[in-house]
């Protein structure tokens, strides 16, 4: 009998690769994709793309309102999102892009899904190599979720329990890359930028595109996603 697995889905090269891993694994996908009213809603259509791509079993887009609690560029536009960190420096503190307790509430509400569809993983794009320095993509942080997950439900307590699955932790984002294209993830129907324009294109210069950018230049292979015009 196939693996039941919830796979937090955001329309990122990450999640998306995280996706096609699963897929790849013969999972039966159920993907959640949080709508936090973000800045920009075109990570959503990308992760819709992604859903229809894998056939996932479910798809639920979940709207919560984190812009109410503020703290983020990516959810209040009078804080601006960054762009000046050189590339070297980027990881090596919490950039104004962090979401307070994002991958906290994320995985609690993959929890409740998991628990509801009889999965028994969830899959999550979290990298602590090639990242913006957020506390809660590190090893740690999973494992302490890990120990919540088995005391807080009732699959936990009575069964096996839920695993969560981070095959990207490790990994450089050129070796992210690489993977995704031998599983055959169309990386152009992806968005990993923090402040697209009204087109979806992506901007260049935050440090979630420059991340990007770096990876595909380490896995020697162009970037197949739109960006404003002159921004690479």
């Amino acid at each position: 009998m196939p693996t039941t697995a919830v796979v937090l889905l955001s329309g990122g090269l990450d999640s998306t690769t995280v996706c096609a891993m699963a897929s790849s694994r013969g999972r039966v996908i159920h993907a959640l994709t949080i709508d936090y009213n973000q800045r920009h809603k075109a990570e959503l259509d990308a992760a819709r793309r992604t859903a229809r791509i894998f056939r996932v079993k479910e798809h639920l887009i979940l709207p919560i309102r984190l812009d109410l609690f503020g703290g983020s560029s990516l959810t209040d536009p009078s804080i601006p999102v960054e762009t000046s960190v050189p590339l070297e420096k980027i990881g090596q503190s919490i950039p104004s892009s962090y979401v307070p307790a994002r991958n906290t509430v994320f995985l609690s509400l993959a929890l409740a899904m998991a628990e509801t569809r009889g999965a028994t993983e969830i899959w999550i794009g979290v990298n602590a190599v090639d990242y913006s320095g957020y506390p809660d993509c590190r090893p740690e942080f999973i494992d302490a979720f890990q120990r919540l997950a088995r005391l807080g439900t009732k699959v936990g307590v009575e069964g096996e329990g839920i695993r969560v699955v981070t095959p990207l932790i490790s990994m450089s984002k050129g070796q992210i890359i690489r993977e995704g294209l031998a599983l055959g993830v169309d990386y152009s129907q992806t968005l990993t930028c923090y402040s697209p324009n009204e087109q979806g294109q992506a901007c260049g210069k935050c440090e979630s595109c420059r991340l990007r950018l770096e990876g595909f230049r380490e896995a020697g292979v162009e970037d197949p996603a739109a960006y404003v015009p002159g921004a690479r």
